[in-house]
């Protein structure tokens, strides 16, 4: 086995029972480690987003900008409005409280995100060993697979 990256279209990947004869072959094998390394980066995402249920908000939900400089005629108009409006406390910015989770509830959040972790972690050593084939091609796929995945994914952990 040649320890240097090659462009050909022959090439064993992980297995002997995927061993790639020609171009199509090579198509098919760089498109199927492309879609892997996209799932990889997915479940990059998802971790994150299963752990962000359960954090508290450490800014208010909604924020109140500073108000403007008050002048002393302002003062008294503002006084006598106050008065009549709304108590502060009700004025205050709220958080949003998330109710703490159960016990059985955590339990089950930290085995779906080990058994994510392990897939995670699987998942990124096969892909290791793809690249470990020295072929271009399938590097290529990994490499394009992870642009591919990072760009589509990574714009939802703005929106968690």
């Amino acid at each position: 086995m040649s320890m240097t990256f090659e462009a050909g279209s022959r090439v064993t990947l992980l297995f002997d029972f995927w061993d790639v004869h020609g171009p199509a072959g090579m198509v098919l094998s760089v498109f199927v480690v492309l879609l892997l390394t996209v799932f990889y980066e997915l479940l990059k995402v998802w971790k994150v987003q299963l752990g962000k249920p359960f954090e508290q908000p450490t800014q208010p939900a909604f924020p109140r900008p500073f108000p403007p400089p008050l002048h002393s005629s302002d003062c008294q108009r503002s006084s006598a409005v106050f008065a009549s409006s709304l108590s502060e406390s009700s004025l205050a910015p709220t958080e949003q409280a998330v109710p703490p989770p159960s016990p059985m509830n955590r339990w089950r959040l930290h085995g779906i995100q080990t058994a994510m972790h392990i897939l995670q972690v699987s998942l990124g050593y096969i892909l290791m060993l793809c690249v470990m084939s020295y072929n271009t091609w399938i590097f290529l796929g990994v490499i394009l697979g992870s642009v591919l995945g990072y760009f589509i994914w990574f714009p939802l952990l703005s929106q968690i």
